[in-house]
């Protein structure tokens, strides 16, 4: 499952973001080095310990672009592609998160629709929605963050970059996941509006990648699942999935994210993603 061929996922997500951002920020360093994780009997100190790793195995890739295609299937079977290009800048300063850009290419009804997002650790993330149709730039608030985004079954909050301090963590367990071994660990939102009571995430104990996220709605019912396709490795060591999976168990439908055509340290700088450059995105 390592091949040697980007986005973040849209947090991402480093982790999810990818994790779009959020979601395709999802990697982690090459170096296999023994990890020391405290004991197994303090859960919350050895989850939280798994994802700093995590996190710490992702850092100096600075600024990347991609190509994607969003894959939406119905519960009857029916498919309709989309094609964004998205743009990822990684922020070090304390307490802020990696910021993202994405933009629709095609259908042509969706041309131009562009979503810029500014992740923060302690504060709400910063989300704004351009509309071509009324050449208006909306401002998505945290109470809103909990909605699809246009139609997919992602969330304008899995669309920021998954920062450490956004949640508490618990280890649960050690497992076979496919042919790898994985460390099992719950984490709890800690900001406002989330539309998850809890998640539970599948890091692999190679090289500290998520492989699969389970989403629990505010009545802790199973609502989505997140899987994860194989990875690449790009400069040396940063870790990206070709592509992901979001299904929706509570309707049947899945959205799919495909990226192609990485291309790292592009020279952005902050004034990419600002919000007067959410008009110029297209």
């Amino acid at each position: 499952m390592e091949g040697d061929s980007v986005a973040g996922s849209l947090k991402f997500s480093r982790k999810i973001v990818l994790a779009f951002a959020g979601l395709a920020l999802l990697g982690a360093s090459p170096a296999a080095a023994e990890v020391t994780l405290p004991p197994e009997s303090d859960a919350a100190a050895r989850g939280l310990a798994v994802v700093e790793e995590m996190d710490r195995r992702d850092h100096g890739w600075g600024d990347a672009a991609a190509k994607m295609k969003m894959i939406l299937t119905n519960s009857g079977g029916d498919v309709s592609t989309r094609e964004l290009h998205l743009m990822m800048l990684e922020v070090t300063e304390k307490n802020e998160g990696d910021w993202s850009l994405m933009t629709f290419d095609k259908p042509r009804d969706i041309e131009g629709t562009a979503l810029l997002t500014h992740a923060h650790v302690s504060e709400p993330d910063d989300q704004w929605l351009y509309l071509p149709a009324v050449k208006r730039v909306k401002r998505i608030s945290s109470a809103n963050k909990s909605g699809p985004f246009v139609g997919s079954e992602f969330a304008f909050e899995d669309l920021a970059a998954q920062e450490v301090g956004k949640f508490s963590y618990k280890w649960l367990r050690e497992e076979p996941c496919g042919t790898l071994t994985c460390h099992v660990v719950e984490r709890v939102p800690n900001y406002e509006g989330s539309g998850y009571t809890r998640q539970i995430v599948w890091v692999d104990t190679d090289h500290y990648l998520l492989r699969k996220t389970e989403y629990y709605d505010r009545k802790a019912s199973l609502l989505k699942t997140l899987s994860f396709g194989e990875y690449d490795s790009y400069l040396d060591g940063i870790w990206r999935p070709r592509d992901l999976e979001m299904m929706n168990h509570e309707t049947g439908k899945k959205t799919k994210l495909v990226w192609e055509n990485y291309d790292f340290k592009t020279g952005l700088t902050k004034n990419d993603f600002s919000t007067a450059s959410l008009e110029r995105a297209r």
